[in-house]
């Protein structure tokens, strides 16, 4: 008999949400297989930078139908303008995913916009803007050994993983760039946050390049490159902040469609009768080497400290329970997956359903085509529902709200507002600042069991009828009826509460773009890496687009 997804009420929670990992449908790993069994192919088409680090570049990839193009200024920056905040003017390199191959007017104009970023403008001919800063700690090092004929110090590399980090990918109409809806009907496009992630991908190239190409002109009769199992060894950073957090109830068929499809994914391998000793080897190896990946991840927030231990716990119980489990018949990824909903923490179950997915390319992989969500036709509430209708939906999927004390203050302590000065989300104390005139409707938990009281009090028949009598329900109205539509649409918990990390938020999200390494600098802001271990545009055509996603194993280095 065929396993079910899992229930939303188990897996919509933000503890859980919290401690998801990337998986074979993050964004990343959809972007490289398509790259791969597309044979794109890339060049360099101009790469113009001084001695003192100031220039552009410019790398071009080349699909079945388009060509692409990053186009990359690199420039001179003081220490002290050097800053992760979104507030920031100046930074270490500049970016710009362009539709097509830029002419030298083109290079002309974006030198004058991109480097401003929110001073300046841009066309829809750029798809993305993005800026990056240098990890200050490790360029100069890796310049300075690569100018002095070595390779940098490996313990180095792994503490920071990164020679620049992002501090924000614009896209979908930011500055002036293409909305998303000249682009969704791209195939390259259709799977979410593509046009991003191929921006990060060529970033990292030019990152690398960069810095060889900086050792070179420091002492040309001396540089050597980068060795290249350490140079895949460097990914791309990113800073991450509240301005991400609200995107995970701002677009809930969206996010819907992102978890059904990994909960299809699970359930369709639980469901696997018997596993072929090849893939059980698969699976196994990657254990392996997410015993590793757990092993190299560090961080300084108390949280995350605490969240590290005991992933390593459960990969070590894990491990331990591998050497005499029967992995190949009588349903043995869910007997598996049972034994390891008693066995292990959240942050090890997470991390053992991306496990499970990846020997089975064939039952996985075409999921993402289902990640895609067309919004505007989910938004329309319907008026003609039955109040009794709407009532059996809160009781249903907000039933968790209902048996919250909404008048004690801890569990309305926060509250979600946009900053007058960057128009970002940001998250205040409502009993200590005078914020919640300005608060955002992200707290459908509160706000479903408000309106669920004025639903008992009204002699209404339909929606409609209720709403003109209570238009202050309507937000939750639409959620309501959409989250009965689309099941993993709604968190199931409290966004506004004084004990919510919004570091969790972040982390869901993120972890289907495909970061790993969450480093979280506080509750609020965090840091990861992209790309690490991926091959580079020229490695790709003979690479294995799919198993970079861990760190090698020491004996698979090369």
């Amino acid at each position: 008999m065929p396993i079910s997804p899992r229930d939303p009420a188990i897996v919509m929670t933000l503890a859980r949400m919290g401690s998801f990992h990337q998986s074979r449908l993050s964004f990343m790993r959809v972007l490289l297989r398509r790259l791969k069994s597309e044979n794109w192919r890339f060049e360099t088409r101009e790469f113009d930078i001084d001695a003192r680090g100031v220039g552009h570049a410019v790398y071009t990839a080349h699909g079945p139908e388009r060509s692409y193009s990053l186009v990359a200024f690199a420039h001179d920056l003081p220490p002290e303008q050097r800053s992760d905040r979104v507030i920031a003017t100046a930074w270490d390199a500049t970016f710009t995913l362009f539709d097509g191959i830029p002419d030298a007017e083109d290079i002309t104009r974006l030198s004058q916009n991109i480097p401003k970023q929110e001073a300046g403008r841009v066309t829809e001919k750029s798809l993305s803007v993005s800026r990056a800063n240098r990890s200050v700690r490790l360029w100069e090092h890796v310049v300075d050994a690569l100018a002095a004929g070595r390779q940098p110090d490996a313990v180095k590399v792994g503490d920071v993983g990164y020679l620049m980090r992002t501090t924000a990918v614009y896209g979908s109409g930011k500055l002036g760039a293409a909305d998303r809806e000249a682009t969704a009907d791209r195939p390259e496009f259709r799977a979410p946050f593509q046009i991003e992630m191929l921006s990060v991908y060529l970033t990292r190239a030019f990152v690398m390049d960069l810095v060889e190409h900086m050792a070179r002109l420091r002492a040309p009769d001396t540089a050597v490159p980068l060795d290249p199992a350490l140079r895949r060894s460097f990914g791309i950073g990113n800073s991450t902040g509240l301005g991400m957090a609200p995107f995970l109830m701002t677009h809930p068929v969206l996010i819907n469609n992102w978890i059904a499809a990994k909960e299809w994914a699970l359930a369709r391998v639980r469901s696997l009768p018997v596993a072929a000793p090849e893939e059980v080897d698969i699976f196994r190896q990657f254990c392996t080497r997410a015993a590793l990946h757990a092993q190299q991840w560090t961080s300084e927030h108390p949280i995350q400290i605490e969240k590290l231990a005991a992933l390593r716990r459960d990969m070590a119980t894990l491990q331990d329970h591998l050497q005499s489990a029967d992995l190949t018949s009588d349903m043995p990824w869910n007997r598996l997956w049972l034994w390891a909903e008693g066995a292990l923490s959240l942050e090890g179950q997470e991390q053992l359903v991306s496990l499970l997915l990846e020997p089975y390319g064939d039952l996985v992989n075409g999921l993402s085509d289902c990640m895609y969500a067309d919004e505007q036709e989910s938004w329309r509430i319907d008026g003609a529902m039955q109040i009794a209708d709407l009532k059996a939906i809160v009781e249903d999927i907000y039933d968790w709200a209902l048996k919250i004390d909404w008048d004690d203050p801890a569990t309305q302590a926060r509250v979600w507002y946009t900053s007058e000065a960057k128009l970002e989300p940001r998250v205040g104390e409502r009993h200590s600042e005078p914020i919640a005139p300005y608060e955002q409707p992200l707290c459908p938990g509160r706000d479903a069991t408000q309106m669920y009281a004025d639903l008992a009090q009204s002699d209404a028949g339909l929606v409609a009828e209720f709403l003109l009598r209570h238009p202050e329900h309507r937000h939750i109205v639409r959620r309501a009826q959409i989250a009965a539509r689309y099941p993993y649409a709604e968190i199931r918990d409290n966004t506004i509460s004084a004990a919510m990390l919004p570091i969790d938020l972040l982390r869901a999200k993120l972890s289907f773009f495909g970061a790993c390494h969450f480093d979280p600098r506080s509750d609020r802001w965090l840091r990861i890496n992209m790309f690490q271990h991926a091959p580079f545009p020229y490695e790709l055509a003979k690479a294995n687009a799919e198993g970079w996603t861990y760190p090698p194993l020491p004996d698979a280095a090369q």
